[in-house]
């Protein structure tokens, strides 16, 4: 699946964070430009934050084919997802179950906490890529 990121956000808020995820999958060509406001109305259902500072907003339904694509948002300074801070924004989008590698890679990620950590706050682009594959 592919991936793109975006290191060192300043910190924004929920739905700002979701909105730039929704306009990095967009500008990839991964979806189009209505996705962003369906992952804004997925986050008014039930929060998609994970814990342990990682949210994984996605869309309620997608208009393209089968998409298993992912994007990846740094805030060091985090986003608020109601009471905790989010720090890795996943955008993703997919259709049925197609994005469950890409949830399945993402729990791999929090299931090393030094990497997660270091993933939070580096500026090192090859870091990033190395523990996204």
């Amino acid at each position: 699946a592919a991936r793109d990121s975006r290191r060192g956000r300043p910190s924004v808020t929920k739905e700002e964070a979701i909105r730039a995820a929704g306009a990095l999958l967009a500008k990839r060509g991964y979806v189009d430009d209505s996705y962003a406001d369906a992952m804004v109305e997925r986050e008014k259902l039930v929060s998609t934050y994970m814990g342990m500072g990682v949210a994984i907003p996605h869309g309620t339904s997608q208009k393209k084919g089968t998409v298993k694509k992912s994007g990846v948002l740094q805030y060091p300074q985090g986003v608020d997802f109601g009471d905790e801070k989010a720090y890795l924004v996943f955008g993703i989008a997919g259709v049925g179950n197609d994005h469950l590698d890409l949830l399945g890679n993402v729990c791999e990620i929090l299931e090393d906490e030094d990497a997660l950590e270091q993933l939070k706050t580096t500026s090192d682009m090859n870091y990033v890529l190395e523990h996204l594959q």
